[in-house]
């Protein structure tokens, strides 16, 4: 999912380690603090480039519908309909830029159209996990730490949609030990929001693992936390984000190797 290497990934092997650490520092021994792993969604835990697609090749349906091959809008959907995953960058415009949706009221049109529709319960079916997230967050969760699903996302448009998604592609969800915790509302900004909500994580346990493709997410998480593993996935992320904390450390997925 990354667009460029800005920032210098671990090792596969150093990465299976400090994966394997975090699995290790979940267990608590009797009269310990119970401890907790945080992970966002979007981008980190789950893709959701597949999301964008579905929604482009639908609209490339409905303009094929209305128009022929010849007038804009058919010329266009041929454009929308060929999209895949490594067309698409982090904001819906530069995708359409990329992909060559280059009339403006099209361009336009295509956005009003995925922003309706990518914020919504029933498209979160076609996200999927990144590679090895399932297992990771399992291990996690049977050393004994609480998982907190602490996104972005927002609870009236996506709360339902998450928590399918989440147990559909297998996630522990749904259990004791377990907390899909999102905005209250949509216009909230997701920095806002972590930075005003994060320390009440602290509710469920000692937080070890923080997970986020956002830096300014993993700086402000790590300031709260400073005894946890802070760790950016580096996938997508807002453009203009600031630099992460030396602290924070940087890997592509969750494979843990063997």
């Amino acid at each position: 999912m990354s667009e460029s290497p800005k920032y210098t990934r671990l090792s596969l092997d150093a990465q299976a380690a400090l994966l394997h650490r975090i699995v290790e520092s979940c267990g608590s021994r009797k009269g310990e603090t119970q401890k907790c792993v945080v992970f966002d969604l979007d981008g980190t835990l789950l893709d959701n480039r597949p999301r964008t697609v579905a929604i482009l090749k639908e609209l490339s349906a409905h303009w094929e519908s209305r128009e022929p091959d010849a007038a804009p809008r058919g010329a266009m959907a041929k454009k929308l309909a060929a999209a895949t995953l490594h067309d698409l960058a982090y904001l819906v415009v530069h995708s359409l830029e990329k992909l060559g949706v280059t009339h403006s009221e099209l361009a336009a049109e295509a956005e009003t159209y995925w922003k309706e529709r990518f914020f919504k319960d029933e498209y979160l079916r076609h996200d999927v996990a990144l590679p090895g997230a399932v297992a990771f967050a399992k291990a996690c969760y049977e050393k004994g730490a609480n998982l907190v699903y602490f996104t972005g996302r927002d609870l009236p448009n996506m709360g339902l949609g998450s928590f399918q998604s989440l147990r559909d592609q297998g996630f522990p969800i749904g259990v004791p030990g377990t907390e899909l915790v999102l905005k209250p509302d949509f216009d909230m900004p997701d920095e806002v929001y972590k930075r005003t909500h994060g320390p009440n994580l602290a509710r469920l346990g000692k937080v070890v693992g923080i997970f986020d493709n956002e830096p300014a997410n993993c700086n402000v998480l790590l300031q709260q936390n400073p005894g946890a593993e802070s760790v950016f996935v580096d996938t997508q992320h807002l453009p203009g984000a600031p630099p992460l904390d030396p602290k924070v450390h940087v890997i592509g997925d969750f494979s843990m190797g063997r």
